[in-house]
């Protein structure tokens, strides 16, 4: 497997058959982790860097079931491009795609974990499962972590918990995160307020691309900020007890507008559709737009031609690295609008 044979595939994770898909886009749960023997990543030297990544590589091929299903990339090797595809697909993030020295990647083949090392700790895990299914997720985790633990010494505190470059992370070092499309609270301009609720309780909204990214095509990601005292069961209880309601807002703003806006609606849906057809040349920014309202639309019955999975894949690869690895090719500014029109076409006319 390579970054060019990942291009035209769609992870598991997008696929849109978990539970509550309809809303929930995806169930993510990440792990900090630091080697005892060495200092945090900002302290490290060149070298440091380097015997990190080794020794880590080392852990992750003893693994034996992984032998199949598990790629390594080294990251500092990358070109700008194929970086940005990473962290377009999830699978890496922006500082480590950003970041400098030695830094690697393990992906699994269908694309429901990664290990990033070298990023802000010596090693993020990170699982992604289709829907809001986090116990699944934590459960898939966990034996990730016991699996590299046996070929390594993390740093460990009897009373701290797992020690971890930012002190926010320092316990279970977990972050719990739920994608979720939220177009129409949106529409109502109801989401303001349900955002600040999370806020109130000590959750982290972000955009598509997690901290520093705007909420695009009305995705919504919310994860615990603090991990110090809370056991791994008790963030996962948290986020679990907070997004039903949050998909419950989203459902009765739905109803609501198909009750009360129905015209409105169906003519935002479908001329959302009609541009996607037959535009020549389009941003990403109005992409994520359109499809956001074209995937309400199939949610609620008023389009019945068009699939979710396409929708969901088409989200991430009318991105600008997604397009320019499917052409094979780097494209400017104009020939990206015009090539992500072309792709927009082609996929939904198929």
């Amino acid at each position: 497997m390579s970054i060019d044979e990942l291009a035209p595939k769609c992870g598991e994770w997008l696929k849109g058959s978990g539970p509550e898909s309809d809303i929930v886009i995806s169930s993510r749960i990440r792990l900090a982790r630091n080697l005892a023997d060495f200092p945090f990543i900002r302290k490290c030297s060149d070298t440091d860097r380097i015997e990190i990544e080794n020794t880590l590589h080392k852990a992750v091929a003893k693994i034996d079931s992984w032998q199949e299903r598990v790629e390594y990339v080294d990251v500092s090797d990358l070109s700008e491009l194929d970086r940005q595809f990473l962290m377009e697909r999830q699978l890496i993030s922006r500082e480590h795609s950003e970041g400098s020295g030695a830094r690697s990647v393990a992906i699994d083949s269908s694309e429901q974990f990664s290990l990033m090392i070298n990023e802000e700790d010596h090693l993020r895990i990170q699982v992604m499962q289709s829907g809001f299914d986090l116990h699944t997720s934590y459960d898939f985790i966990d034996q990730i972590d016991n699996l590299i633990e046996q070929n390594v010494n993390f740093a460990f505190h009897a009373r701290l918990g797992y020690l971890t470059a930012c002190p926010t992370n320092v316990g279970t070092g977990m972050r719990v995160s739920v994608m979720l499309h939220l177009p129409a609270l949106v529409m109502t301009r109801e989401i303001d307020r349900v955002l600040r609720s999370m806020t109130k309780i000590n959750l982290a909204v972000r955009g598509l691309y997690g901290e520093g990214s705007q909420a695009m095509g009305d995705f919504y990601q919310i994860s615990n900020q603090v991990t110090l005292g809370r056991s791994e069961r008790d963030l996962i209880d948290q986020i679990s007890e907070v997004v039903p309601v949050i998909i419950e807002y989203e459902r009765n703003a739905r109803a609501f507008l198909k009750q009360e806006s129905r015209n409105e609606l169906n003519d935002k849906v479908k001329r959302a559709l009609g541009i996607l057809n037959s535009a020549e040349s389009i941003s990403s920014e109005e992409t994520m737009h359109l499809l956001s309202s074209v995937r309400m639309g199939v949610n609620l019955g008023i389009l019945d031609n068009v699939q979710i999975p396409t929708i969901n894949k088409l989200f991430i690869h009318t991105q600008p690295a997604h397009l320019q690895k499917l052409h094979g090719m780097e494209l400017s500014s104009a020939d990206r609008n015009a090539a992500r029109a072309q792709h927009l076409r082609r996929s939904l006319q198929n």
